[in-house]
C-alpha cells in the first residue's frame, strides 16, 4: 500500500474484529437481562397466584361473599404452597448469581474489545501521512500486523505474541481469537471432537445464522469412528440421538454416512471410503477455521498472502517462465514462481521497452537498436558501448562484434 494514500485506506478487519466482538458483547449482556427479568417476572407471577386449596367441610357453608386479601395473595395458604414459594425463590437467587457471574464475564469481555477499539482509533487518528524520510518506518509497523496475523493463522502463537510485544501492538492484533481457536485445532489432531463441539455449543445462534456446518460434519466424524471401531448398535444410537434432526438440511450427505454401516471401514468404494481417510481430520481443522474467520469478520485469507499474490500477478507475464528471463524479475526464482501458480498475467495496456544495459526506457528520445543477432539495445547503450571499442557494437550478452552500420532502429507502433 502506497503510504501517500492516507490513514484512510486501512484493512477493513483491523477496524471490523473489534467494533464486531464488541456489539456482539452488548447483546450476550441484554440477552441475559432480559432472561434474568424473565425469571423475576415468573416468580412474581407465581407468588400472585395462589394454589388452589380444598375447603374443609365446615367451611362449606362460609359466608362466600368475603372480600379477598388486597394484594391478591391467599395469606391462608398452607405450608406446602409456602414451601413452593421459598423453593422458587432460592432457584431465582441461585439464578442471580450464575447471571452475576456471567455479567461479570460479560463485562470484562466489553472493557477489553472497547479497548482494543480505542487502541486502534487511536493508532489511525497518529500515523497520519508520513514525509518521505518516515515511509519506510511508517510501513514497518503495519508489515507487523501482517506478519503476525500469517504467524496466528500458521499456528505459530509465541512467535507471534514475541514478535507483537516487541514491536508494541499487541493491542493492534487478534491474538485472543487465535488463541481459542488453537485448542480447537490441536484436539482435532488429536482426533477429539469434544472441544470442537463445546465450540459449537457457545456459538451455536451465531453459526446458524451463516449456515455453518461445522457442527454437523464434527457429528458425522464421530459417527464414522464408531463404525470405524465396529460399534454398530452405538453408532446407530448416535445417529438417531444426533445426525436425524440434521436430516432436512444435509440428506444426501447424511444417507452416505449411514451408509457405511453396511461398507464398514475397509470398503474401496470411493463415495464411502474417503470418508475413512485421515485427511477427514484436516478437513475439519479447514473447515473450522474458515468459519472462525467468518464468525470474526476476518479476511479467508493471511493478509501477507494476499499482499504477495497482488504483488506476484502484477509482475507475472509469460516471458517470467521462459529460460531468458530477466535475472530482476522475481518470477525467475522457482519459490515466486510456485507462489504465482494459478494468479492471472498482469494486463499491460501499453508495455514499455526497458534497456538492459542502461536501465531507460527505449522511446523516441532513445529509439531502439537492433542488432544482427536479434538482441535488442537502446541508442545510448550502443553510444557508449561503441565509444569503448573503438566504434565497434560488441554484444553485451553474445560478445559479437559488430560495425556501426550493420545496427537497425526498431519501430514501435
Amino acid at each position: 500500500m502506497s503510504a501517500s494514500a492516507g490513514p484512510e485506506v486501512v484493512d477493513t478487519p483491523f477496524i471490523r474484529v473489534p467494533f464486531e466482538a464488541l456489539k456482539r458483547s452488548a447483546k450476550d449482556r441484554k440477552s441475559y437481562v432480559d432472561h434474568v427479568a424473565e425469571s423475576v417476572t415468573a416468580v412474581a407471577q407465581q407468588r400472585k397466584t395462589p394454589a388452589p386449596r380444598t375447603p374443609a367441610p365446615e367451611e362449606q357453608d362460609a359466608d362466600e361473599d368475603e372480600p379477598a386479601s388486597a394484594s391478591g395473595v391467599d395469606l391462608s395458604a398452607g405450608p406446602a404452597s409456602r414451601e413452593e414459594h421459598l423453593e422458587s425463590l432460592e432457584k431465582l437467587i441461585e439464578n442471580l448469581k450464575g447471571m452475576k457471574r456471567k455479567l461479570g464475564d460479560v463485562g470484562k469481555s466489553e472493557k477489553a474489545e472497547a479497548q482494543r477499539c480505542k487502541a486502534r482509533l487511536e493508532h489511525l487518528k497518529t500515523i497520519g501521512v508520513p514525509g518521505k524520510s518516515k515511509i519506510i518506518a511508517w510501513n514497518k509497523q503495519r508489515l507487523d500486523r501482517i506478519l503476525v496475523d500469517h504467524l496466528l493463522r500458521q499456528g505459530h502463537q509465541q512467535t507471534a505474541t514475541h514478535l507483537a510485544k516487541e514491536a508494541g501492538i499487541e493491542d493492534l492484533v487478534d491474538a485472543h481469537i487465535f488463541k481459542e481457536a488453537g485448542k480447537v485445532t490441536d484436539a482435532l489432531k488429536r482426533h477429539d471432537c469434544s472441544v470442537a463441539l463445546a465450540w459449537c455449543a457457545e456459538n451455536r445462534a451465531r453459526l446458524k445464522k451463516i449456515k455453518s456446518k461445522f457442527e454437523f460434519k464434527l457429528r458425522v466424524q464421530e459417527f464414522i469412528e464408531l463404525v470405524r471401531q465396529d460399534k454398530r448398535l452405538d453408532a446407530i444410537q448416535y445417529a438417531r440421538t444426533y445426525l436425524a434432526p440434521w436430516a432436512p438440511l444435509y440428506m444426501q450427505e447424511l444417507q452416505r454416512a449411514v451408509a457405511t454401516l453396511a461398507f464398514t471401514c475397509r470398503t474401496t468404494c470411493p463415495p464411502y471410503s474417503a470418508l475413512f481417510e485421515e485427511g477427514a481430520w484436516a478437513a475439519l481443522s479447514d473447515l473450522f477455521h474458515r468459519e472462525l474467520y467468518r464468525l470474526h469478520a476476518l479476511t479467508p485469507e493471511s493478509l501477507l498472502v494476499v499482499h504477495l499474490q497482488a504483488g506476484l500477478s502484477a509482475l507475472k507475464t509469460p516471458l517470467s517462465y521462459q529460460a531468458g528471463c530477466s535475472k530482476e524479475d522475481p518470477l525467475h526464482l522457482p519459490t515466486f514462481q510456485k507462489l504465482a501458480e494459478g494468479l492471472p498475467y498482469a494486463k499491460h495496456v501499453q508495455s514499455k521497452l526497458v534497456c538492459s544495459v542502461t536501465k531507460d526506457i527505449m522511446n523516441d528520445a532513445n529509439p531502439p537498436m537492433v542488432l544482427p543477432n536479434g538482441y535488442v539495445y537502446s541508442a545510448r547503450a550502443v553510444e557508449s558501448i561503441t565509444a569503448a571499442n573503438g566504434g565497434r557494437m560488441v554484444c553485451p550478452r553474445t560478445g559479437n562484434v559488430y560495425a556501426a552500420d550493420e545496427l537497425r532502429r526498431a519501430f514501435i507502433v
